[in-house]
């Protein structure tokens, strides 16, 4: 039985993520801003080992708390999950300072921050894997659309932070992944996705279960494809 740590899993691919893993055997500690809120989440009590705790990841006094909560376990599989993508009108023409500065801070920097807090117990533990749900929006190389200049910006700044994670942590055995879940039919994504959470999810799974050494530092696709930076 492994213990993973899964944030926003509260909806969409984090909720079905919490699910696969439960229904796998093993344990989760899921993190969401607002557990009372949670409903479907919540159900899961019942389907294994489910430990639901509040964190706002843009938030340092939520983490700490986080923290402090985990004192004494381990981790062995952290998934960063939770983002944002940011005002849906910002196209060139319409940006503003402060949700660009958000949609950072939610993608960006929280992610880093909590994953740098988490890293003692993501040692203790036996899986030794990171992985953050990054985009092929970030992929500068896959860009021939143009727009979307939030998300891509830090999703592209994501990447290159995971990759520098990754050659600091290769001495510790630590496997640290960026990951494409895929275009998602979520409220993020979307109704017209090309796949459901349930394909994503168990895509992603597997991609991380099967990671070695050599894939820490790679930008990797649900179905295993590599991604272009």
């Amino acid at each position: 039985m492994s213990r993973y740590l899964i944030t926003g899993a509260n909806r969409g691919i984090g909720l079905e993520l919490t699910r696969q893993i439960l229904a796998q055997g093993h344990q989760v500690v899921a993190t969401c801003r607002n557990p009372g809120e949670a409903g479907e989440l919540n159900t899961l009590t019942n389907a294994g080992e489910l430990q639901v705790v509040q964190c706002d990841i843009g938030k340092p006094d939520d983490i700490a708390a986080l923290v402090e909560s985990l004192h004494g376990s381990t981790i062995d599989v952290l998934i960063n999950n939770a983002g944002i993508y940011g005002p849906r009108d910002a196209v060139l023409g319409n940006l503003s300072r402060e949700p660009w500065r958000e949609v950072m801070e939610i993608d960006l920097l929280a992610p880093m921050m909590l994953t740098q807090a988490l890293l003692p117990f993501v040692l203790a533990g036996e899986g030794k894997h990171i992985a953050f749900l990054s985009s092929k929006m970030g992929s500068i190389a896959d860009n021939s659309s143009g727009g979307s200049y939030m998300y891509r910006t830090a999703k592209a700044a994501l990447n290159q932070a995971i990759k520098s994670l990754a050659m600091d942590l290769r001495e510790q055995n630590i496997i640290a992944l960026s990951l494409h879940p895929g275009w998602v039919r979520t409220e993020m994504g979307g109704p017209n996705g090309l796949i459901d959470t349930a394909t994503s999810a168990a895509g992603l799974l597997n991609v991380i279960a099967e990671a070695v050494p050599s894939d820490s530092g790679q930008f990797i696709a649900y179905d295993g494809k590599r991604i272009p930076w």
